[in-house]
């Protein structure tokens, strides 16, 4: 139970998965650092030093079981994280106490850990985005036919149907899954550089062989899983890393706001609803209310990833030289909670999307009561055929739009500009023959065959591409 008494981030108690939270947890570091320690002594056997297979068993052994209690009895001493866990795990292997973290610096275990943890952190990113994909498609499909009032300014324009908006947010994301896989294919391990990257002391270890000192990031590289290191690097990799990775996911947060400002002004409308359980109370002082509070809760953090993305930015551009450590604390802090923080979104995204519910006869409602302003182009082209004047036609139909618009504006009355036209014999058209014209799928356009098409040709290859992942529910705690 969390304490009740100092500061709890609501991103642990809120908003991010279980998932998220071990990725960038304690365990999730010093696990990853033992698996780093083992792949250094790994090279550095295989290129020739002296450590035993004995030894690397010795470590192997003890990767899981960390002796968290040695390591901070012992940082509490030296005030150093990473040499109290080798003095932590010196002490469960004797034999290979004497090679741990041999010729390396801190930055061997903390950047390549971070990178690594960003890694499996996109991975997780991916697969959520995926499934958003996956319950948008289904709910574009089921109202690709439902006809509903278009916006432009969030004035009424012409028609569109449910189904194709649904499309404008699955390209959104689209967008975002085609950066993440290139972000993901462009990381790259610092390696093992050395104090200000020029590998010093591995040239020392191996007397002079460049050779050798050479092969060191690319065997390490393809131990941990991952194509290649850095070719170049201060003490630390490029902080520009950090900031490459968090646009990605303010590009999401970016997204994912759009769908649910455009899902609460729908709310608004009556027209599309978020899902609301039960028992859930809308308003502490009007019960009647349906808040959209998911909706505002998917802008409200993804406000926080879009600012979030500054701090990487601005701690890349004031590394100095081979490097300062004003990235420690800011880092500690931006890049888990970017994470953490999306990570919550993509649950609200895959939980609204899944229960969105339409209310097709308030669109139709909406609809009708704007669409004799849509109709007039097409009323006017059937006056012309029966020998009308066109810009004579024009100029009235204008005239009997501003007409019907004050009735409704200003009196609060329906639009009657149906009657209107019908009343002026330069039309030569009856209300009846007006009124039959007044079916809003003669309106949509290519809406219906555009979201057919889209579903085929860009979502379903994605789905299918990613078929394992999909069927992720999200639990949302609050």
């Amino acid at each position: 139970m969390a304490a009740h008494d100092r500061y709890v981030s609501p991103l642990s108690t809120r908003y991010a998965s279980r998932d998220m939270q071990y990725l960038f947890s304690p365990d999730k570091k010093f696990r990853t650092w033992r698996k780093l320690w083992i792949a250094l002594a790994e090279v550095e056997k295989e290129l020739g030093l002296d450590i035993t297979q004995e030894q690397i068993d010795e470590l192997k052994a003890h990767a899981e079981d960390i002796n968290y209690e040695d390591a901070e009895a012992r940082e509490k001493k030296v005030r150093h994280d990473v040499m109290s866990h080798v003095y932590a795990y010196g002490l469960q292997c004797p034999k290979a106490k004497g090679i741990i973290h041999l010729g390396a610096t801190s930055c061997y275990v903390g950047d390549n850990t971070d990178i690594i943890i960003m890694r499996d952190a996109l991975v997780l990113v991916r697969r959520k985005l995926v499934n958003v994909l996956a319950t948008l498609a289904k709910f574009a499909e089921e109202y690709k036919d439902q006809p509903t009032l278009g916006f432009t300014h969030f004035q009424p324009a012409q028609p569109t149907t449910v189904g194709k908006r649904a499309t404008l947010w699955m390209n959104e994301f689209c967008l975002d899954l085609a950066e993440i896989d290139h972000v993901m294919t462009q990381l790259k391990l610092l390696g093992s550089k050395g104090t200000t990257g020029t590998q010093a002391s591995f040239l020392e270890l191996f007397d002079g062989d460049y050779e050798k000192v050479d092969r060191i990031d690319p065997m390490i590289a393809e131990k941990l899983g991952f194509a290649e290191c850095y070719p170049v690097s201060g003490q630390t990799y490029s902080r520009k890393i950090d900031t490459i990775v968090l646009n990605c996911l303010g590009g999401i947060a970016a997204s994912a706001m759009k769908m649910a400002t455009d899902i609460r002004l729908l709310q608004h409308l009556k027209e599309v609803e978020e899902p609301f359980e039960k028992s859930q109370i809308g308003s502490s002082a009007m019960a009647y209310k349906r808040n959209p509070m998911r909706s505002e809760r998917i802008c409200s953090l993804g406000r926080y990833v879009m600012v979030d993305v500054l701090n990487p930015a601005m701690t890349s551009g004031t590394q100095w030289f081979e490097r300062t450590l004003d990235d420690s604390a800011n880092k500690r802090l931006s890049i888990p909670e970017g994470f953490l923080a999306i990570d919550g979104i993509l649950d609200l995204c895959i939980n609204v999307t899944d229960g969105l519910k339409v209310y097709p006869k308030v669109i139709e409602k909406h609809l009708m009561a704007e669409l004799p302003f849509m109709a007039t182009e097409n009323i006017m082209m059937d006056a012309v055929k029966a020998g009308g004047d066109r810009q004579e036609l024009h100029e009235k139909i204008r005239e009997l739009s501003m007409q019907a618009g004050r009735r409704v504006k200003e009196e609060g009355l329906d639009n009657n500009l149906l009657e209107l036209i019908a009343a002026d014999p330069a039309f030569h058209l009856t209300v009846e023959e007006l009124q039959a014209s007044m079916d809003p799928k003669k309106y949509v356009g290519c809406a219906p065959h555009q979201v057919e098409k889209y579903l085929a040709d860009v979502i379903q290859p994605i789905l299918e591409a990613n078929k394992e992942d999909i069927g992720l529910t999200a639990e949302i705690n609050v």
